[in-house]
């Protein structure tokens, strides 16, 4: 069974659609035109670049015309960065043990 943190890393592992999502993130609101032009992939492939992102939660569209701006949804990072807490909150207590263990030895 795949869980949410699951789905984030395996989205968030190809180098351009993190490229994308950190682009909207730091840039705001922008063009699927825009994200062509910034990105050396095609249309088609920013397209479904773009479509896994919002399966994933991670970027909302809005239509405008002809046109479909996109916009970063950074809160969906949540299972993630929960995972991360986790593993965070592990290491800092061996790191404060072995800082102890180092200071006795001294």
């Amino acid at each position: 069974m795949q869980t949410a943190s699951d789905m984030l890393f395996r989205i968030l592992a190809d180098p351009t659609r993190r490229t994308i999502f950190e682009r909207l993130a730091r840039d705001g609101e922008q063009s699927v035109h825009a994200l062509t032009d910034q990105s050396g992939v095609s249309q088609p492939m920013v397209s479904k670049h773009l479509a896994m992102l919002k399966s994933a939660g991670l970027v909302r569209d809005r239509r405008d015309g002809r046109e479909t701006h996109y916009s970063a949804r950074p809160q969906s990072l949540g299972p993630m960065i929960d995972w991360l807490g986790h593993y965070a909150a592990a290491w800092r207590d061996r790191f404060e043990r072995l800082e102890s263990q180092m200071q006795r030895m001294e």
